[in-house]
């Protein structure tokens, strides 16, 4: 599972695939990610078929906002990648630690998937090439997978609210590979094995399909009926079609509508 987490490096890095290395401070990386799960995860939040521009005057690797239309990257995000957030992604040996790192970076968050689709997410689509991975190799084929919403816990050990790869390693919540969204307010798991979680199925194969995915849930643990905010976020959930950028989406607008007393910490 470790090279799940380092396949994409080149994008981090503003290079093309054809200009990939081989290995990034000593750490192997933009290998190949078994069982076409990394196909499979592109597809579900891009086109099949040759890419095109679809946003003119932005072939830039950082990504655009949905909930704001501007570049999703400030100076400090910057900063923190040239000091070593990049790094700090790809260097542990433990899958676990990999995961719980992407699941809470703001680094990784500032980076589109593809230049000609600058809505999508890295950070989420490598997400999602993990949860598909990990599926396949339990033996289960996509058709038989489902997204399960469920409340977070994202109580650190000294009782305060936060989101950091050490709270997310010790939450009994967040399983491992399976977490592909952990806000303070909703929790994302793609599975097999939902139980009686509220769950819908992705469907038979790959597709563009998170609005109707997030449409089909039984039930989520937003307050949709109590409280605007949640009613605004869910109307926008049944239009976009992208899994990456609706997962994007929710990180961002959970953060700008933040619950009181919540730090969204990040360990890169």
């Amino acid at each position: 599972m470790v090279a799940v987490y380092r396949h994409d490096v080149h994008k981090l890095r503003g290079r093309s695939h054809g200009a990939a290395a081989d290995t990034y401070h000593g750490v192997p990386v933009n290998e190949t990610v078994p069982l076409h799960a990394d196909r499979d995860g592109a597809q579900l939040s891009r086109p099949r078929g040759e890419p095109e521009q679809t946003v003119a005057n932005h072939a830039s690797p950082y990504r655009l906002s949905l909930l704001t239309g501007e570049t999703a990257v400030d100076t400090e995000r910057i900063r923190v990648a040239a000091d070593g957030g990049v790094q700090d992604l790809l260097t542990p040996a433990d899958p676990e630690r990999l995961h719980a790192r992407w699941l809470t970076s703001d680094v990784a968050a500032a980076f589109n998937e593809s230049l000609y689709y600058p809505y999508t997410s890295l950070q989420y689509h490598t997400l999602l090439t993990a949860a598909l991975l990990h599926s396949y190799r339990a033996g289960h084929a996509f058709a038989d997978l489902a997204l399960v919403a469920t409340a977070p816990d994202t109580t650190n050990a000294g009782g305060e609210l936060t989101r950091d790869p050490e709270t997310a390693l010790a939450a009994e919540g967040v399983e491992p590979h399976r977490a592909i969204l952990w806000t303070p307010d909703i929790a994302f798991h793609v599975t097999a094995t939902p139980g009686d979680r509220p769950a819908a199925g992705l469907g038979d194969q790959p597709a563009r399909s998170f609005a109707d995915t997030w449409s089909r849930l039984p039930d989520h643990p937003l307050d949709v009926d109590g409280e605007r905010r949640w009613r605004i976020l869910d109307a926008q959930l049944r239009r976009i079609r992208s899994w990456s950028a609706a997962l994007a989406f929710i990180d961002e607008f959970t953060a700008a509508h933040a619950s009181a007393g919540v730090d969204r910490g990040d360990g890169t």
